[in-house]
């Protein structure tokens, strides 16, 4: 197999990042929503301010159907963090996996040419 050292320190460089996304990563979407309490008087039901912003993180479950979760205000950072993360390790195996691709295709080409 004849793989340039850049595209072997490439592939190590990305599968460290991806080793240290993953410990962070969070699947989903995030959205922050304004809400109106259940308490009656209170401003947010004469038209008043809503209370909020409430973070909420949204995703596609196993069946198919969208679920989610609301995310209490101490994990907030982590959570946006984790999304983050996730939206990097997507990225990081994506440009893997076509690495693999390219790679495979140059095996068989010369396995072609013997």
């Amino acid at each position: 197999m004849s793989q340039s050292t850049g595209s072997a320190a490439q592939r190590r460089r990305l599968q460290s990042q991806i080793a240290r996304l993953a410990e962070i990563a969070i699947f989903g979407t995030l959205s922050e929503t304004y809400r109106t309490c259940g308490r009656a008087g209170c401003h947010c039901q004469s038209g008043g301010p809503k209370h909020g912003p409430h973070l909420q993180i949204s995703y596609r479950g196993e069946k198919g159907k969208t679920t989610g979760y609301y995310v209490p205000k101490e994990a907030e950072a982590a959570t946006r963090e984790g999304v983050v993360a996730w939206q990097k390790l997507q990225s990081c195996l994506r440009e893997l996996a076509e690495m693999n691709k390219e790679r495979n295709l140059q095996q068989a080409r010369e396995g072609d040419a013997s």
